[in-house]
């Protein structure tokens, strides 16, 4: 009987860690892009910053600098709020796996843990965004067509002459 309980129990344990485990997906592959834009940012950083023209002056890229850093800051908040999120997803499973062994009850704890980790999670998507406007605000199509997003102009259709 005792054993009949607990496969029961763990099966639904199982079941309910589905959605951690889909957190924890999206949480892994955040974490690879954040690297990679990150990665992306310091080697522009460097290619500017060690560039023959920029240390004589001649160029507007020192202009760049500054909001590549800003832009390497919010990279770095991202990854932190991300890989906190990943942590609290993890401890949240196996928190859930030992409370199906131990007989505890988990639902409560589980709840706290996957609205923690869904807030971490958030936080590092803001970050995110913010370094896509801010690396949006230095684009070409930026400087080109202004302030907001960037809209195709608008050109009139040419009016059918009729026979």
């Amino acid at each position: 009987m005792t054993e009949a309980f607990s496969v029961i129990q763990l099966s639904t344990v199982i079941s309910q860690v589905t959605a951690p485990a889909f957190l924890l997906s999206a949480v892994a592959s955040t974490v690879s892009v954040l690297i990679t834009r990150l990665n992306r940012v310091a080697d522009r950083y460097h290619s500017i910053s060690g560039s023959p023209e920029n240390n004589s002056g001649t160029t507007n890229l020192n202009i760049e600098l500054p909001d590549l850093t800003l832009r390497a800051h919010f990279m770095y908040r991202a990854i932190f709020w991300a890989v906190g999120s990943g942590i609290c997803t993890c401890m949240l499973v196996i928190i859930m796996f030992t409370s199906a062994l131990l007989k505890f009850q988990h639902e409560i704890g589980a709840a706290v843990l996957f609205i923690i980790a869904m807030g971490l999670f958030t936080t590092a998507l803001i970050y995110l965004a913010r370094e896509v406007r801010l690396s949006h605000k230095g684009s070409f199509s930026h400087r080109l067509i202004g302030d907001g997003f960037a809209h195709r102009p608008y050109l009139p259709l040419k009016k059918k002459t009729s026979p």
